[in-house]
């Protein structure tokens, strides 16, 4: 699943709009949506859908032995 899915789903899954996102993080919704078809989110981007979804987001990669760096 790529990022603009999970992040559709999870409006989804929250209730709330592409559009109401968008107005959340104080951006247009025409700007959102470029962003989704683009797949151009900065990892700032995803801390804000987060917040503005109460959500959330975690990142991190986990080693072949389950070490988390």
């Amino acid at each position: 699943m790529t990022i603009s899915e999970q992040i559709k789903v999870l409006c989804v899954r929250t209730n709330i709009s592409v559009s109401e996102l968008a107005r959340r993080m104080g951006m247009s919704p025409q700007n959102l949506n470029a962003k989704l078809k683009r797949e151009t989110f900065t990892i700032s981007d995803l801390d804000q859908i987060a917040e503005a979804t109460g959500t959330t987001f975690e990142r991190k990669f986990i080693l072949n032995d389950g070490e988390s760096v």
